[in-house]
Parts: C-alpha cells; structure tokens; sequence
C-alpha cells in the first residue's frame, strides 16, 4: 500500500491524513469518464490525476496473451466488425479468444459510451496487459509515485473451457514484473470466487477481492457466515455499491472477518438522485458508510474529495 499522506498542524507537529492508505482511488478502467476505456491513455491520465490503483479487465487472446478489454467480445469497443468482418461466432458476436495478440494490434479501440469521448476523435490501441504494466510503472519511476495494478481476470471458467487457462498466465506475468507477495502493490479481482481459490491453490498470497453484484449467485454470501466463508479465499470484497444502500450491514461483517470494502462504479454522468452530486455521493460511501475506497471513472473527483477531508 501506499506510505500515509500526513499533515502538519499549528504545533508542528503531523497527523495522518484521512486520505490515507486505508481510502483509496481505483480508476475504473483507467479515467474512463474522460478517455475511452482500458486504453493505455486512459491509463495515463488516472496515473496523472491522482489514482492510486489502476483497474485493468483482462482476456486471454487465442495465443494466450493478456489483454486489457472490458468483454470476452470485441465489438462493443473496437471496429473488430470492420476489420474482420467474417470472424463472428454463430451467435454474432467477435471473441477475443479466436484472435491472435497481432490480430488484435490491427484494431482500433472506440468508446462505447455515446456521452462520452468523440467517436473518432482520435486514435486509441487495444493494449496487452504487459503494456499496461510498462505504462504503469514507468510513470511511477518518473514520478516517484507508487500507483499500483488492479487486475480483474474476466470469466476465467469460460476461458478455461476454451482450453486457455487465465490464473497461470496472470501469475507468469504479475511475478516476472515483480508483484510477487502480500504486501506488493496490486490486488487480483475476480467474481467466480474458484477462480481466486484456484490462484490460491496455485501458491499466490497477492491480495486478493472477491467482486459481488446484485444476482442470485452471491445471495449465499451475504450474511456474517456467507462473509466469513469469503475471507477463507479473499482479502476484500468488491460489492456493488447499491447492495451497501440495501444491506449496511455488509460493511460490518467484512470488518468483522477482517475484509477490505471498495464498492463499485462511481460515475459523475451517473449519479442516484437521492444523492444530488457526484460529491455527496462520494463522502456518503467514503464518510458515513466508511468503506476503504471507491472504483470509479473520474479518479481527479474522487481525489479531491479524499484530499480536502
């Protein structure tokens, strides 16, 4: 984790800031509000603006490449459907995993998102997850800043069933760029809760965050005992934020089994009514519900709503 921001006071002397390491920035897919996602410019622009994880989804190419792509498919952002015209499955859909790393390189990203980043605007890069690690850390050297990596390998049962195994070549690559043990600046998401136990089994103590949403499938765990049972395999849960508004009591269990909380998706374009601004809605998960950070696609709001407390 990141050393603890301190304060001087009137005296002199200094006191931990509350934008400590235990409140922290995630960019959710980079500063995807400004610049379309998982992008390495994306990526740039949260390490610039205050982040202190960056969030990569990953999928396996049909070579065995990480890269960084929010979906197994490949036409809700990239012109995949141009470029490749005739490569859709029977169900007409583009998977990543029936295209090589250098197919892929011929693609271009696009935003998804039509409130977003112009269309065309520019042009953006489908990176690998290595990439993404270079950017990363030759920001930090630059900057002296330890941003770290927050990795979520996206149904890795799926990929596995299409022969191509996602844990192994997660740990390959996070340990040859030296996220090798528990205190390394990085935590492995995941919402199949076998596939963190399976990364453990295969001898890996990084942080871990089991990633929970509002279906059937998590109801099991949303009790003391079902929160309990998560801790065995997990180090934090990442919940989305509504089931906090629903189930307080969430928060509770996972201090209780010694989990960290970082809800997710915090969006300025997207904000509950009852909560009128991007702001309140921040310092109320930050502040009142009191969770360790927050995964969000304007990263430069969420700091300085951190840094003014």
């Amino acid at each position: 984790m990141l050393p603890a921001a301190t304060l001087a006071g009137d005296d002199g002397d200094t006191e931990d800031a509350v934008s400590s390491p235990a409140k922290i920035v995630i960019a959710h897919r980079g500063a995807s509000g400004y610049l379309p996602e998982h992008t390495l410019a994306a990526y740039a622009l949260a390490h610039g603006m205050g982040a202190d994880y960056i969030e990569p989804d990953l999928v396996l190419t049909r070579d065995g490449h990480l890269i960084c792509l929010h979906d197994i498919y490949l036409q809700a952002t990239t012109n995949v459907e141009q470029v490749f015209p005739d490569r859709a499955r029977e169900d007409g859909r583009w998977y990543a995993a029936d295209f090589s790393l250098a197919e892929v390189r011929r693609l271009e990203a696009e935003e998804r998102l039509g409130n977003r980043f112009p269309k065309g605007g520019s042009r953006f890069a489908v990176p690998s997850f290595v990439e993404m690690i270079e950017l990363v850390q030759g920001l930090n050297e630059r900057t002296g800043r330890t941003v770290g990596i927050y990795p979520e390998i996206k149904a890795p049962a799926w990929h596995r069933g299409e022969g191509l195994p996602m844990e192994e070549e997660l740990l390959e690559v996070v340990e040859r760029y030296g996220y090798r043990e528990s205190g390394a600046p990085i935590f492995v998401q995941s919402f199949e809760a076998e596939s963190l136990k399976r990364l453990r089994a295969l001898g890996s103590e990084l942080p871990q965050v089991f990633l929970m949403a509002e279906v059937a499938q998590y109801r099991s765990f949303l009790s003391a005992e079902g929160i309990g049972r998560v801790a065995t395999f997990a180090d934090g849960i990442g919940p989305a934020k509504t089931m906090l508004e629903r189930q307080p009591e969430l928060i509770g269990w996972a201090r209780d089994a010694g989990l960290t909380i970082h809800p997710y998706t915090f969006r300025a374009d997207q904000v509950p009514n009852r909560h009128g601004s991007h702001e309140a809605e921040l310092e109320r998960y930050l502040f009142e519900l009191g969770v360790d950070g927050v995964f969000t696609d304007y990263p430069d709001r969420a700091r300085a709503v951190l840094d003014r407390r």
